[in-house]
Formats: C-alpha cells, sequence, structure tokens
C-alpha cells in the first residue's frame, strides 16, 4: 500500500493494517526458520511497510 493511500485511511483501519503485516511478517520468519523461504526481499517490503503504516498512524494522533 502506497503512503499517500494510508493517509487517507482512518486511524482504525491503519491500525487494522498493522496488525495484519505483523502477522504476515511473522510468518514469514516462521517459513525463514522452516528453510522453506525462498523470497528474501518480502521480509524487508513487510518491515517496511509497517513503519510507513505506524508513521503514518503517529501523524494522525
Amino acid at each position: 500500500m502506497d503512503t499517500k493511500d494510508m493517509r487517507g485511511q482512518t486511524a482504525a483501519d491503519l491500525a487494522r493494517h498493522v496488525l495484519e503485516l505483523r502477522r504476515e511478517q511473522f510468518n514469514l520468519r516462521m517459513q525463514r526458520s522452516a528453510g522453506e523461504f525462498k523470497q528474501t526481499h518480502q521480509l524487508r517490503r513487510v518491515r517496511r511497510e509497517i513503519a510507513r503504516a505506524k508513521t503514518v498512524l503517529g501523524e494522525k494522533k
């Protein structure tokens, strides 16, 4: 999701999005530890998207 799209959402929607991203991050970490993880760029993408969402959430508060 783009930063512009995030700014158009409500704080509750952003919090829900962060929660979904945390779950995705957890699943990716579990895949990596199990040895079945091929797309290493996904971890970086998720981590950065969490940071973007939390930044926009902080701006709204």
